[in-house]
């Protein structure tokens, strides 16, 4: 192992565990390790699949929906 990669873990081990994964992952990443960062559930990917459907048709939110949405949400 390098001095700088040395250097940079010690940095890493400081932080918190989320953290620590969250950099994990990114060193996979760069190193070619292909794991997702997420998993879906079933009804996330028919979702996800849905709304691409939808944009790929031109089908977006009016500005009334939207601004809907952000009253809803106190935005």
């Amino acid at each position: 192992m390098t001095e700088l990669l040395e250097r940079a873990i010690e940095r890493v081990r400081a932080l918190s565990p989320e953290a620590q994964d969250d950099m994990a992952r990114v060193l996979l990443s760069l190193a070619g390790d292909d794991e997702p960062v997420f998993t879906l559930t079933p009804e996330e990917e028919a979702s996800f699949a849905n709304s691409r459907a939808q944009a790929a048709r031109r089908e977006f939110a009016t500005d009334e929906q939207v601004r809907a949405i952000w009253a809803k949400h106190g935005l």
